[in-house]
């Protein structure tokens, strides 16, 4: 891959493995993830989207391969202003308030205070930002941990089943935004194991037991399986995944 190709590129997986207890959970994957996408890490539960994941943020060791973020090796020091991390089950201090969870992580990152209200608004929590966070609902957690990751506006957003258990009203609300996040510029990186949310993403990788079955638009992979549905399209390539492993 080229130079110029690579400064259009945010994430690299080159043969990355990874092996945890003696386990391979991710055997061979390698996927480029451009700049300024929405990008969907697909597949059910247990299928080793968080492992991915944390392997991207350097939270897991990798064992072969290589996996490049923003020019850097995963992991390194000098990324850690530039990726906002949303792991799944919101991350956030239960017994202080949206306000005070959000003022706490902006003196942590030197984030000027006045970021704390632009994000209390933009993500519709202003109302409720100085009760406990004990006493939200799953959806409020959910856009306080978004928010934290927001704090920097950081070029790369990192996030773990976002969406799950949402409303499908906050959903599609959510979804707007990280469309208008990508337009302007930011790569998001999404895990999910709904498929109608996956049908929004530019590209998705879908993954089986740590392994890559898909990648594609959602369009192209309908149009390679010659079906009408993204769904049926995940199927057909992961039947015939199936067979090419088996032998």
């Amino acid at each position: 891959m080229g130079v110029g190709r690579m400064s259009n590129v945010a994430i690299v997986l080159d043969h990355m493995r990874v092996v945890r207890g003696g386990h391979e959970i991710v055997p061979d994957l390698s996927l480029v993830v451009p700049k300024g996408s929405v990008f969907g890490l697909v597949g059910p539960s247990g299928s080793g989207k968080t492992t991915v994941i944390r392997a991207i943020l350097g939270l897991t060791r990798v064992a072969g391969g290589q996996a490049t973020v923003l020019g850097h090796p995963a992991g390194s020091a000098v990324l850690r202003p530039d990726i906002g991390y949303m792991p799944q089950g919101e991350g956030i201090y239960t017994d202080l308030s949206a306000r005070a969870n959000l003022e706490f992580f902006a003196a942590i990152n030197r984030v000027p205070k006045g970021r704390v209200d632009v994000l209390l608004d933009l993500l519709d929590i202003a109302s409720i930002a100085d009760r406990r966070a004990d006493t939200y609902s799953g959806g409020q957690r959910q856009r306080v941990g978004l928010a934290i990751a927001l704090l920097r506006e950081p070029p790369l957003l990192v996030l773990d089943e976002p969406t799950v258990g949402l409303d499908p009203r906050l959903r599609n609300h959510l979804w707007s935004l990280f469309r208008q996040w990508a337009e302007g510029g930011t790569t998001l990186l999404i895990s999910t194991h709904v498929m109608d949310e996956a049908t929004k993403c530019d590209e998705i990788a879908f993954l089986s037991d740590g392994r890559l079955v898909a990648l594609g638009s959602p369009e192209a992979l309908q149009q390679q399986t010659g079906t009408d549905d993204l769904e049926d399209a995940v199927l057909a390539l992961s039947e015939r995944s199936e067979v090419g492993h088996v032998h």
